[in-house]
This record gives C-alpha cells, sequence and structure tokens, in this order.
C-alpha cells in the first residue's frame, strides 16, 4: 500500500494508489527501452476499470511538473523524483534478484581516473558486474566500460562510474560493498533520472505517470521527499471561492 500525505486540512493532498495498470506499449518503451522488444511481441496488459488514478498528462510545465487531469482533479507531479524512485525500485529488484539487464556499447568507453580509482575499479570487478557494468583497467589511470545497465543507456557513464567508485569508497569494500548496495543504486537511478529542463512528450509522461502507479513508494522520492500531491475539484472551488 502506498504512503499518504498531507500537509494540513487546506492543503494538497496525495491519496494511495492501487499498484496495477495497464500498459501502453509505445509509451513504456519511450522511457524504459530495456523491455521494449519483449513488450512488441506480448499483448497489452487488460485495460483496468475505468482512468488510471494518476490521471492522464495535459502539460510538462517549465519543463520540471507533469500536470495530470484525474477523475477527482488535476495533479502535479515532480517528474525527475517520480523517474528516479521508479527506476530505483527496478534496479533494486533487478539486482536483488541477479538478473540486472545490461546492453554492450558499440564503442568502449575510455574513462581516465586517478590511480586509487583505478586500483578501486580493479578490485571491485566482479561488485560492478552485479550491478551491471563490464568495466576493466587498462591502464594506470584509465578504465575501459564495455557495458551497463540497458536501463542507464544514455547516462553520462563518466561521472556515475567515478560517483560510483566515490560510493564504494564511503561505504567499504568487498561483503560491505553488497550490504550497501542500495545506496550504490539509488546513485545509479539518480543518474538515469530524466533531468529538469528536458521536455518530455505526452507519450512519455503518460509512461511515467503508468510506472509510478505500480511502483512500491512512487509517492516518495528516494529522499523522502513527495513525488506527486493532488488538487481535486473541491480544492479549486475552494481556492476560488466558488460556490460562496
Amino acid at each position: 500500500r502506498q504512503q499518504t500525505f498531507s500537509t494540513s486540512n487546506s492543503s494538497p493532498v496525495q491519496t494511495s494508489l492501487p499498484l496495477q495498470v495497464a500498459e501502453e506499449i509505445d509509451a513504456y518503451t519511450a522511457l524504459y527501452p530495456v523491455n521494449a522488444q519483449s513488450l512488441a511481441s506480448s499483448p497489452v496488459a487488460q485495460e483496468s476499470q475505468g482512468p488510471p488514478p494518476l490521471g492522464y498528462a495535459i502539460a510538462h510545465l517549465h519543463s520540471i511538473f507533469i500536470l495530470s487531469e484525474t477523475e477527482k482533479g488535476i495533479i502535479l507531479v515532480d517528474a525527475h523524483a517520480a523517474h528516479e524512485r521508479v527506476s530505483y525500485e527496478r534496479l533494486k529488484q533487478q539486482y536483488h534478484a541477479g538478473t540486472v539487464p545490461t546492453q554492450p556499447f558499440l564503442l568502449p568507453i575510455k574513462i581516465q581516473v586517478s590511480a586509487a580509482e583505478a586500483e578501486l575499479a580493479e578490485q571491485q570487478h566482479e561488485a560492478f558486474l552485479s550491478l551491471g557494468f563490464e568495466i576493466n583497467r587498462s591502464g594506470p589511470e584509465t578504465l575501459v566500460l564495455r557495458a551497463s545497465p540497458a536501463l542507464l543507456q544514455k547516462e553520462d557513464m563518466d561521472s556515475l562510474i567515478k560517483d560510483i567508485l566515490a560510493d564504494i569508497v564511503a561505504h567499504g569494500m568487498s561483503q560491505r560493498v553488497l550490504e550497501k548496495s542500495n545506496e550504490i543504486l539509488a546513485t545509479m537511478a539518480c543518474h538515469g533520472a530524466v533531468r529538469a529542463k528536458r521536455k518530455l512528450t505526452v507519450t512519455e509522461m503518460n509512461a511515467l505517470l503508468r510506472e509510478m502507479e505500480k511502483t512500491e513508494r512512487s509517492g516518495q522520492c528516494n529522499h523522502g521527499r513527495p513525488t506527486w500531491i493532488e488538487l481535486t475539484t473541491s480544492d479549486l472551488d475552494r481556492f476560488f471561492l466558488r460556490g460562496q
């Protein structure tokens, strides 16, 4: 069950969500290419009864917030925070199941690091493999990345690898890396989330809304802040003094 947020009686309220809702193949593919092929060859899930809880996207405000119309009113979604939570939950499931899908690069990526970072990456080769990264040391201060988690294919791999190395240093070595894997996965999810000022299409926005509806804890970002709020038509009537 999703958590419920309320700031005050007169403030927008975040209501609970069911975890299952129909997926749209094209929309899903736009944000989540990792399962595009399997989705294209499989039937679409049965449509849920009535409008989806988070409604349908209307606009991407200031390239930050998704405005969605629902059966009860409107919803505002922080797109980056919501996508970060969805990506984190997916990566966490894949990691703990030992099934992080990887995608090889057409051309390997060379990453310049310090000698200490290169040595650390070499020592933690298996840990990187478990996270979906095929990375090797090719010189005193050079790493070569040949594959990454499919969910993160479009990200800045240079800064991501360096952030993961920093996480490994912060949380310890060997088995401690596994114990602290959630922190590393959170770093990966943050890098993979849509950035502010990147304009989303209606298809992409609806894909994210549908993913949120079936992702546990999607009402909070990885840092504990709300990812969306709802204004009902009653709230709007009260704000504009309608019916008074």
